[in-house]
């Protein structure tokens, strides 16, 4: 028996998310059934990060145990022709018995990009969020250095959120613009439930003058969800890679 680690890239446009769920096709529901197909074994995958529904990713991570005797940098090979064009997997390799990708202390980097133009482009509706009125992208990065650093998030994610602790360390924050894209870079340990989103949406009225930059200092202290932006839509997010420490 050996543990496999598979780089996997993906659109979340048609997916419920990455985690198996009764009632829609999920990323880890495809690859489960197409390796079990390809390696004739029960196969069940465990994912680094649990993207929700409609986001993308360039190298989301996911290990899974297999008894097979195809060599473990050929299974990406043996397995792409079967998936969906929009799942490829980007690498395979053998890993130690013991690594889990949750359990291991890593950087996660997701980027939420922003079409800011007078019209929406139809080849960017599925990856990039349309917003009419320029924003001060000086404005979103001056709010956004406010989150760098070990905070509680608790005012950043979904109300309920089943979580031990809403303490996340977010290591670098940029807010960059080319051209008509905006786009909102963010690395940290971990993200809670919608993390990443509230933030784009909170940044989001920073640059259109609906808020100060150092009011991001009070939405933090008052851990209230309430308090910081609305969540902004799934589909401009993509989780651009894992570094493990």
């Amino acid at each position: 028996m050996k543990r496999i680690k598979l780089i996997v890239a993906y659109d979340g446009t048609n997916y419920s998310g990455w985690q198996v769920q009764p009632n829609g096709e999920t990323i880890e529901g495809v690859l489960n059934r197409t390796l079990s197909g390809l390696l004739h074994e029960e196969i069940k995958v465990t994912g680094a990060s649990r993207t929700d529904a409609g986001v993308h990713s360039l190298g989301n991570v996911a290990v899974f145990d297999t008894d097979t005797r195809i060599p473990p940098e050929k299974i990406a090979y043996a397995l792409n022709p079967f998936l969906p064009d929009d799942i490829v997997v980007q690498d395979s390799c053998e890993v130690s018995g013991d690594f889990h990708p949750r359990h291991c202390d890593s950087r996660k980097t997701y980027e939420y990009k922003i079409l800011n133009r007078t019209f929406p482009l139809p080849t960017r509706r599925l990856d990039t969020y349309f917003l009419y009125g320029k924003l001060d992208v000086e404005r979103m990065q001056a709010a956004g250095d406010y989150l760098v650093g070990i905070h509680d998030f608790k005012s950043f994610c979904s109300a309920n959120t089943a979580v031990e602790t809403t303490v996340r360390r977010i290591y670098d924050l940029q807010v960059e613009r080319q051209g008509e894209v905006i786009t909102i870079r963010v690395t940290g340990s971990g993200f809670l439930y919608n993390m990443v989103r509230i933030i784009a949406g909170t940044l989001i009225q920073a640059g259109r003058g609906e808020l100060e930059p150092e009011e991001m200092r009070e939405i933090l202290e008052a851990r209230d969800r309430k308090a910081a932006g609305p969540t902004a839509p799934a589909h401009g997010l993509t989780m651009t890679g894992i570094d493990f420490l």
